[in-house]
């Protein structure tokens, strides 16, 4: 047995926890009670020592994996010689989605014929760094270790040996079997106790709920609607913080150290998940986001932090788990993320641009959220002239980078439009010298002559595809000569079989020095400026290149290897399906105000 490409994966979730379930109906990565707490389940960073939960036929199988319509329910379907059974796997959402049980529920049915099934139960309690005894049980399997119980109830016999619960069983057309995995339950308890089907019907019924509330009808609805899920998917319900993804340490780059933890909050991500709810018309779960923003200690600049824990916690440490081997041999594996102590001056424009939309989409900028702006603003009017780490957050010395002096800009900018809206007393005058300053020192200091385009940092001839976003948020015009010069460049130096890369590593001082993938978002970013350009035609070649590029249930990663079309980085990534959502609206909306001219012309 070998690892599983990322891209055959699956997931399931309840807005506190989320597992990756494979194509072959093996669970191999799931954390309890949240996000970010130790794994149990985590095969898919070390196969042997990680730990798994599979259902499958033994012998040879064809399996297929789809998701219910509209929901985050998935189905895993084996075809045998004598039959064919699926199994439903979903995590229940409660009525009052800030709480939940904690249950991942397994439903096996035998569509026809008769299916012989093997069930294999591994645990592996706190990423497996201590041993995870299994007990017998009369109603299925316990799990121990020094840091909780995990409990498996089902109607099938387990045998435990070393470590591992197994089960075989058979079933014939019309039968079923049910496992409820269960954190922190000292004893399995009669499946009858769990209502799994209730539960099912209620956690069918919300992800449709959530599903029909997404307001766009336009080309490509489907992949719109899927990404809006699987954005739902990585929501922090008790409090509204949404993770970057829900993995560690998927690597950027086989055999590279660019592993990285991504269940936590970052500012950024979540700011642009929030401004693509809102411009969907979609406002419901961001509410608790937008009010610990503005309630928070966030009052203070010096309180701004580039992540957060999901639970709004600000001490996040970084350390490797060594005892795990990492995605295919690719360590380390890393806990925490030492970027939350970094200088992003970007974050200050990302949060405003999600308030900016929260505004148009009919959301109340109340005292709290206003006093917020004022504290951006003003951090971005204070700040602007210094260095930082960055949106990529090299771990190098700070530098002048062009993306975050751009995100000041656009911080001060829409600070400046929502104070007119909302007709909120602010120095404006002095908010419109720092935005027009910032402009200057930009288009001074930012373009290279050698590189023909802008600059990664001052002084640069570094291409940097993050510098895509300026003519997105306005700062210059796509057909500016700078923008345009700038546009073709990175096409032309950063495209892999017409993939972007984020920058080329061995021209940078980024700290690692190691290779990585093409970044999925900024191939999306170029796809929004030849919108721009009026290049329709291309942009759409390059967009359905794109979304050919997903996998078998609609879903990406954070970045794909541009020869194989691998998947690579944690996943999934909320960054490219945000950049995804925004770029079908932009485009549909272009290819229909074409044919609308094309109509007026004849």
């Amino acid at each position: 047995m070998t690892y599983k490409p990322i891209s055959d994966y699956g997931v399931i979730g309840d807005m506190h926890s989320a597992a990756l379930v494979s194509k072959g109906g093996s669970i191999d990565w799931l954390c309890f009670p949240r996000f970010d707490s130790p794994s149990v389940f985590a095969a898919i960073l070390d196969y042997e020592r990680g730990g798994r939960f599979a259902i499958q036929p033994p012998g040879d199988y064809r399996f297929s994996q789809t998701y219910l319509d509209d929901t985050n329910i998935l189905v895993t379907s084996f075809q045998t010689d004598e039959g064919r059974a699926s199994v439903t796997d979903f995590m229940p959402v409660a009525e009052d989605i800030t709480v939940s049980e904690h249950e991942v529920i397994r439903v096996v049915r035998c569509e026809s014929g008769r299916v012989a099934l093997e069930c294999l139960f591994q645990p592996r309690l706190d990423y497996g760094r201590a041993a995870t005894r299994l007990t017998a049980a009369a109603q299925g399997v316990l799990a121990r270790n020094g840091s909780g119980s995990l409990s498996l109830a089902s109607a099938v016999s387990f045998r435990v040996e070393d470590g591992t619960a197994r089960a075989a069983f058979s079933l014939r057309a019309g039968e079923s079997a049910a496992f409820v995995l269960r954190w922190d339950e000292d004893n399995p308890r009669p499946l009858a106790d769990y209502d799994i089907h209730g539960k099912l019907g209620s956690t069918e019924a919300y992800w449709r709920t959530v599903a029909g509330d997404w307001r766009y009808q336009g080309r490509w609805a489907d992949a719109v609607k899927r990404s809006g899920l699987a954005l739902h998917q990585l929501l922090y319900a008790p409090t509204g913080a949404i993770c970057a993804a829900i993995t560690t340490s998927l690597p950027e780059k086989l055999s590279s150290d660019r592993n990285w933890d991504y269940r936590y909050c970052w500012l950024r991500d979540a700011a642009l998940t929030l401004d693509v709810f809102h411009r969907l018309g979609y406002t419901a779960d961001t509410s608790p986001f937008m009010s610990w923003l503005g309630s928070s200690f966030l009052d203070s600049p010096d309180g701004v932090q580039t992540l957060y824990g999901i639970g709004r916690e600000t001490e996040i440490q970084e350390y490797v788990l060594d005892h795990l081997e990492g995605y295919r041999g690719s360590r380390p594996v890393r806990v925490g993320n030492a970027a939350a102590k970094q200088f992003q001056l970007d974050i200050y424009g990302e949060v405003l641009l999600s308030f900016a939309s929260y505004y148009r989409a009919g959301g109340h900028i109340d005292d709290a959220l206003w006093r917020l702006t004022e504290t951006l603003v003003e951090a971005a009017v204070n700040n602007w002239r210094l260095p930082d780490h960055g949106i990529w957050e090299v771990r190098a010395e700070p530098r002048h980078f062009v993306y975050s002096k751009l995100m000041c800009w656009v911080a001060v900018d829409r600070g400046i439009r929502l104070a007119k809206a909302l007709g909120r007393p602010a120095d404006v005058q002095r908010w419109q010298q720092a935005r027009r300053a910032i402009r200057e020192d930009i288009l001074a200091n930012a373009w290279s002559e050698r590189a023909g385009a802008f600059g990664q940092s001052y002084g640069s001839d570094v291409l940097d595809a993050s510098l895509l976003f300026m003519p997105i948020v306005g700062f210059l015009s796509a057909k500016d000569p700078r923008m345009e010069s700038t546009i073709m460049r990175i096409q032309q130096e950063l495209s892999v079989n017409g993939l972007v890369r984020r920058y080329l590593p061995w021209q940078v001082d980024d700290g690692l020095g190691s290779d990585e993938g093409t970044f999925t978002m900024c191939t999306l970013w170029l796809v929004g400026c030849l919108i721009q350009l009026g290049r329709l035609e291309e942009a759409q070649r390059l967009f359905e290149r794109v979304i050919s590029l997903s996998n078998h249930v609609d879903l990406f990663s954070e970045m794909v290897d541009a020869e194989s079309g691998e998947f690579l980085g944690n996943y999934p990534q909320a960054f490219t399906h945000i950049a995804l959502i925004h770029t079908t609206r932009n485009l549909d909306r272009a290819l229909r105000q074409a044919e609308l001219g094309r109509v007026s012309a004849r």
